[in-house]
C-alpha cells in the first residue's frame, strides 16, 4: 500500500468518527462501531491508530490547526480591535456549527470515559483563544488607545464565555439551536459593555 491511501483511510477514518458524533449524541462511540461505520476491520482501525484516545487526538488537531491558521489570517487582514474580536469568536462559533460532531469533542461531551489527556488538549485549547483574545485587546491599548471597561483578562473571558455558552446550547440541543443564530445582535452588546 503506498503512502497516499494510508493517509486517505486515515483520513476516512477521522471523518466517520467525527460522522458518528454528530448522528449519536449522547452516545459513547465504540472501536468495533466505527470499524463497521468505516467498512474495515477492527485491526485495520489500530493499523492506523493505536487507540480511540489517538483518532480523538487527531481531530483535535484538526481543529487547532484549522482555528489558529485562520485566526492568524483574521490577525493580519483586520486592524480594529472589535473587529478582530468579533471575528475570532465567530470563527469558533462557526467552526461549531458546520462541525456538529467536533463541537461535541470541544464541550467535552464526546470525551466522557475517555483519557483524562484529551480533556486537557481541549482546555488548552480554550486557554490559547483566551490568551489570543487578551493579546490582541493588551495590542489594541498600545496602538489604538482603545480601552476596556474591565480588565484585559476579565474582558477577554467574557467574550470567549458567551461564545462558549452558545456553543453548549448548541451541544444540548442535539444541533438544532445554532450558535451564530442572533450572535452579531448579541456582540453589538457585549462589545458595547466590553470597550469604553
Amino acid at each position: 500500500m503506498d503512502m497516499s491511501q494510508k493517509i486517505s483511510r486515515k483520513q476516512q477514518i477521522l471523518e466517520a468518527l467525527a460522522h458518528m458524533l454528530e448522528t449519536a449524541p449522547g452516545t459513547r462511540i465504540t472501536t468495533s462501531a466505527l470499524a463497521r461505520e468505516v467498512g474495515v476491520s477492527e485491526a485495520a482501525l489500530y493499523r492506523h491508530f493505536p487507540s480511540k484516545a489517538k483518532m480523538f487526538e487527531g481531530l483535535i488537531e484538526f481543529i487547532e490547526e484549522t482555528l489558529f491558521t485562520r485566526i492568524t489570517l483574521i490577525l493580519s487582514e483586520e486592524q480594529k480591535v472589535a473587529s478582530r474580536c468579533e471575528k475570532i469568536l465567530l470563527l469558533l462559533i462557526g467552526f461549531c456549527e458546520k462541525n456538529p460532531g467536533l463541537t461535541r469533542i470541544l464541550t467535552g461531551d464526546a470525551l466522557a470515559g475517555e483519557p483524562e489527556r484529551l480533556r486537557q488538549r481541549v482546555a488548552q485549547l480554550f486557554d490559547r483563544l483566551e490568551t489570543q483574545l487578551k493579546q490582541t485587546l493588551r495590542e489594541s491599548e498600545i496602538k489604538e488607545g482603545v480601552r476596556t471597561r474591565m480588565t484585559v483578562s476579565v474582558t477577554a473571558n467574557l467574550m470567549l464565555s458567551a461564545a462558549e455558552g452558545r456553543i453548549a446550547q448548541y451541544v444540548r440541543s442535539e444541533f438544532k439551536r445554532k450558535p451564530a443564530e442572533n450572535w452579531s445582535d448579541q456582540w453589538v452588546m457585549l462589545s458595547e459593555a466590553a470597550f469604553r
